[in-house]
């Protein structure tokens, strides 16, 4: 009976799904002819005529004439009864009952703000996913969803597509696909079903898009665009921009806006990204092949005067080296102003007084942070201070004067010259200067890598003092021997010593016709000078790049052998230890006599085993002897001079020897007293640090070598005053306190100028080395008057000889 009733229901469906015109799940169609299915195909044909092919598993389309008599819903295929097509069928009857899980805790944020729960019976509970949708939503205690089911997302917008609420948000440039793209955001009655959607933003708003296009791709230069007019105009606006930056104004090139406006009068209405910009233009250009060009003149607001290339070279010539040069306004940026590119090879071949001259071009803002950082004084008589710029930058912008000497001494000079005054270099506030008026230095690697910025050259040389030697030791080796050219300084001198204390600079080198002999290049053992005419420099070629070597005897113990250096100081301290050990190779025998004769060397060796050992003691007491004998200024620069010199100081040398034993003993006998004395002075702070800084500065290790010959022999006389110094202190400590305050000082700016000196790896002013041993001269007449000293000194003769060495 109740297969009957079934069997009568499905055959009365059936009928009503084919006189509407739906198609039927094939699976409910049965698949050999019974009744039901004759009787339902008999009325397909009555109302439609269209046969069994209306029901048939094959086919997908509606039949003929029921998209005209009916709804869209007739135009839909048959579709299987799955879960998706169940819930989407349902979906599009409950969209005000979705919602999506929240982030914060376990309900779901539905449709118009509401917030619910899927009631505890629900079968899928815990695991109902991140959307659902609910048969009802039942408020008891809280809100609750029944009959709940899991949906995607995407259903949504099948069947709710026209619910939902667009938005189009931050349209913009992309340069990889080349159009401009919007982010689309859609709310369904406020839930929000999808986020971040990348549209093109140009088949949305074709106006805006263009407009984007054009001020982003064309006139900033956001893409990759191949068409000849785009490189053509991105070159003439970095070429104005360099303008800019060399003239330190940003008012040469023209606004954006005018070159927007520009590519607008051409680009039609309907181009607004790179795929319809290509074809556009693909044709346009045929017609017009200067189409879209820009003219220096139009990019330009006026012409920027002065700014030449003598003005602002892009190259900076010093001595052989030849530096590239980069200009950048970029007010607080790294690299403001101008910057030189360094190799690393060449970074101690840079003289430091070269590069506060800048370029010409910079030279009157050099010359305006200079004068502005006088105290008012003086700077009240150089008003207004802008002609007076004019003035002297007039005058040092000559050939004759320009980049010549310090230039801290040329504005100096010309500040005397303009009000009769004479500024001291501490009036100069340095520190108070833009570092835009500062050469700032990039040093790099031979592979361009860059090592080190900063406008400090000495603190770069102290950072990368082992990496630029080795890095010039290997330009050196890797030159061929007819690569290295054997070359005179124009000035004075005959060696690196004399180079070095010449200041001969790279500048005025002059290639020579003879080549360096390949003995130098192979680096051969020399216990004699047999090894010809020592060059004086080398200049090396490295690719583009010049650099200048300073060759120099090496020291090896049993042997010496040649190296190049890239200072004459450098080369100037190896030389001469060379040179000497050249010496005692050929005088073995009679340095061993004189080892055996040297007075009283056991005691002397006891008083020296804090600084180093006997044989160090015994060493620098023969090497002081030979320096004393041979190594007398000029120094031997070839064979029959050094053979000459060796012939005339042999029979001089064991004599010496002894001198040099005998002043060593009394120094280091005066040493040890003052020391073992100032023990007892632990308790007085203040004396002695003062004592113990001065001891260590009157005997380093070397004291034989690094010390002055002409001032190894005061040295008793000043470790005396300083024993008489400490025992006059236990008598009357307070006047020993007030002269001490009195030299302090000039004490102090002495060792800062010398310790700036040995951090930026040059030789100290000989005049300031000359200050110091004044300064000892001073501690005698203070201390121990009963001493004296060989010409009159005191606290204003040491002020006044300051202010002149300053001057």
């Amino acid at each position: 009976m109740r297969m009957r009733e079934w069997h009568d229901i499905h055959s009365q469906l059936l009928t009503v799904a084919a006189e509407q015109g739906w198609r039927v799940d094939p699976s409910q169609a049965p698949g050999r002819q019974s009744p039901e299915s004759t009787g339902l195909r008999a009325v397909q044909a009555r109302a439609g005529g269209l046969g069994a092919a209306a029901l048939s598993p094959k086919s997908d389309l509606p039949p003929r004439g029921a998209g005209a008599a009916s709804g869209d819903l007739r135009a839909v295929p048959a579709l299987a009864a799955s879960d998706e097509n169940i819930h989407l069928s349902l979906l599009a009857g409950l969209l005000g009952n979705v919602g999506c899980k929240a982030d914060d805790g376990p309900h779901y944020l539905g449709a118009r703000g509401i917030k619910f729960l899927i009631h505890p019976s629900s079968p899928i509970g815990r695991k109902a996913g991140r959307w659902v949708m609910a048969a009802e939503l039942v408020e008891t205690t809280r809100l609750y969803a029944r009959g709940v089911a899991r949906i995607e997302p995407p259903w949504i917008e099948r069947v709710g597509a026209h619910l939902l609420q667009k938005t189009l948000l931050e349209p913009h440039w992309e340069k990889t696909p080349a159009q401009v793209v919007a982010f689309e955001r859609a709310t369904l009655y406020g839930l929000v079903v999808y986020n971040q959607r990348r549209i093109d933003f140009g088949r949305v708003n074709p106006a805006q898009a263009r407009e984007l296009f054009i001020r982003h791709a064309l006139v900033e230069g956001e893409w990759d665009c191949r068409w000849p007019f785009f490189a053509h105009n991105r070159k003439l606006i970095t070429q104005v921009e360099a303008l800019e930056d060399k003239a330190r104004r940003r008012d040469v090139l023209v606004d954006e806006a005018l070159i927007e406006a520009f590519y607008e009068r051409f680009i039609p209405a309907d181009v607004f990204g790179g795929t319809s910009f290509d074809t556009w233009y693909r044709q346009a250009s045929k017609a017009q092949p200067r189409l879209l060009f820009l003219e220096r003149e139009a990019l330009m607001r006026h012409e920027a005067a002065g700014i030449t290339t003598e003005a602002f070279p892009m190259r900076l010539r010093i001595g052989a080296l030849e530096l590239q040069l980069a200009y950048s306004f970029d007010p607080g940026g790294a690299r403001d102003g101008v910057t030189a590119t360094v190799p690393l090879a060449a970074l101690n071949q840079i003289p430091e007084q070269r590069l506060a001259w800048l370029v010409p071009g910079m030279l009157a803002d050099k010359l305006t942070a200079l004068l502005k950082s006088l105290p008012q004084k003086l700077r009240s008589r150089l008003v207004p201070l802008p002609d007076t710029v004019r003035r002297f930058a007039a005058t040092l912008s000559t050939p004759e004067r320009y980049a010549q000497g310090e230039l801290l001494d040329a504005v100096r000079a010309l500040v005397r010259e303009h009000t009769g005054l004479i500024p001291r270099p501490e009036d100069f506030k340095l520190d108070t200067l833009g570092p835009h008026v500062l050469f700032n230095l990039r040093v790099v690697d031979p592979q361009g890598r860059q090592l080190g910025m900063s406008r400090n050259l000495s603190r770069l040389r102290a950072d990368l003092a082992d990496a630029a030697r080795i890095a010039f030791q290997e330009a050196v080796r890797s030159q061929s021997t007819q690569d290295v050219q054997l070359a005179m300084p124009s000035g004075p001198g005959g060696s690196p010593m004399a180079l070095a204390e010449s200041r001969t600079h790279p500048r005025d080198i002059r290639p020579a016709e003879a080549r360096v002999p390949a003995s130098a290049q192979a680096e051969p053992r020399y216990t004699d000078w047999t090894f010809g005419e020592l060059p004086e420099l080398l200049e090396l070629r490295r690719g583009q790049q010049s650099l200048v070597g300073f060759p120099a005897l090496i020291d090896r113990g049993d042997h010496v052998q040649f190296d190049v250096f890239d200072t004459p100081e450098a080369a100037s301290r190896a030389h001469r230890d060379g040179l000497r050990r050249l010496f005692a190779l050929q005088l073995r025998e009679p340095l061993k006599a004189a080892e055996k004769s040297l007075p009283g060397f056991q005691q002397a060796a006891m008083h020296y085993m804090p600084l180093g050992s006997a044989d160090d003691l015994r060493r620098q007491i023969q090497d002081a002897a030979l320096d004393l004998v041979f190594l007398a200024d000029p120094l031997p620069a070839n064979a029959a001079s050094f053979a000459e010199r060796l012939a005339a100081g042999r029979p001089r040398l064991q004599l010496l020897a002894q001198d040099m034993g005998r002043l060593a003993a009394t120094i280091l006998a005066e040493w040890h007293a003052a020391s073992k004395k100032l023990v007892a002075f632990k308790a007085q702070a203040a004396l002695h640090a003062d004592i113990t800084a001065q001891l260590q500065a009157l005997l380093p290790k070397r004291f034989m070598l690094e010390l002055p010959a002409s001032r190894r022999a005061h040295l008793p006389r000043y470790l005396k005053a300083v024993q008489l110094r400490l025992d006059k202190f236990r008598a009357d400590p307070v006047r020993d306190t007030q002269r001490q305050a009195e030299m302090a000082p000039v004490l102090a700016r002495l060792r800062r100028e010398l310790q700036q000196a040995q951090q930026g790896g040059a030789s100290p002013d000989p005049r300031l080395v000359e200050l110091r041993w004044m300064l000892e001269e001073l501690r005698v007449a203070l201390f121990a008057q009963e001493l004296r000293t060989p010409t009159p000194v005191s606290v204003k003769r040491v002020e006044k000889a300051w202010d002149q060495w300053r001057a």
